[in-house]
């Protein structure tokens, strides 16, 4: 799919999106029953917008941030990222488009135990081939931005929650990739922590023009997002065009 089939963004003064999805829909065959977690989303996010996915638990929402983030394919469906249709890439080409497009921040921050805190900031630039002594001095860099320019020698078992969360953020932001997909990036930490992530990661944003969207049921963190997605049985029923 090109844009010459989506929304005249020109004629309508609309940004051009960073995510455009078309009744995307995603089905699973569990214990011979098919589920249906996305039952036809259509989705527009300008590029530089920050949104909150919201919605009750089974809603669909870590399964539409899945998708949108290339990890999963919809059962059906146009899925456009960056001005990139997804939608029928082979899967290598797909890893490596997301690799270099959408960085990813989860509540789990799956950090390497054994490797410190600046070799896990560089993994994606190494998987992606980068010449390592550049890719150190980025990681070293966006370690210091996210205020652990002294940790970058520790591990991740020497490191408190909210550094360790810095660290992933740092990772998902080694490519410069336009996308950012959080998933209850603090549902982990303490209320101080948890403000003070929420607050690096729109900071971010805003500085870079990266497009965020984080799923959470915080309902403060929520009411803090410039927009909000709202979903409801698999499907958006408001906030589905953020211009």
């Amino acid at each position: 799919m090109d844009f010459s089939k989506q929304p005249d963004t020109q004629s309508t003064g609309l940004a051009k999106p960073a995510i455009f999805a078309r009744d995307v829909r995603k089905a699973y065959r569990m214990a011979a029953q098919n589920v249906e977690a996305l039952r036809g989303v259509d989705l527009q996010i300008a590029t530089g917008r920050q949104v909150a996915i919201v919605g009750k638990s089974g809603a669909g929402k870590s399964t539409l941030l899945h998708i949108l983030g290339t990890l999963d394919r919809p059962s059906s469906g146009s899925l456009v990222l960056s001005g990139t249709d997804v939608s029928n890439l082979p899967d290598q080409v797909v890893s490596q488009f997301r690799n270099a497009t959408v960085g990813f921040v989860f509540q789990m921050n799956n950090l390497l135990n054994e490797f410190t805190a600046q070799e896990n900031v560089m993994l994606p630039g190494l998987i992606a081939g980068a010449t390592k002594g550049a890719v150190a001095e980025r990681a070293f860099k966006l370690l210091e931005s996210v205020g652990l320019g002294h940790r970058t020698d520790h591990r991740p078992g020497e490191l408190s929650g909210g550094e360790q969360q810095r660290v992933a953020i740092a990772r998902a932001l080694l490519m410069a990739p336009p996308i950012l997909l959080a998933d209850e990036p603090t549902g982990n930490l303490d209320q101080k922590t948890s403000y003070a992530i929420q607050e690096l990661l729109m900071q971010i944003c805003v500085e870079n023009n990266v497009t965020m969207l984080l799923v959470t049921h915080d309902p403060d963190l929520a009411d803090r997002m410039p927009y909000r997605v709202v979903m409801e049985d698999g499907r958006v029923i408001e906030g589905g065009l953020v211009s």
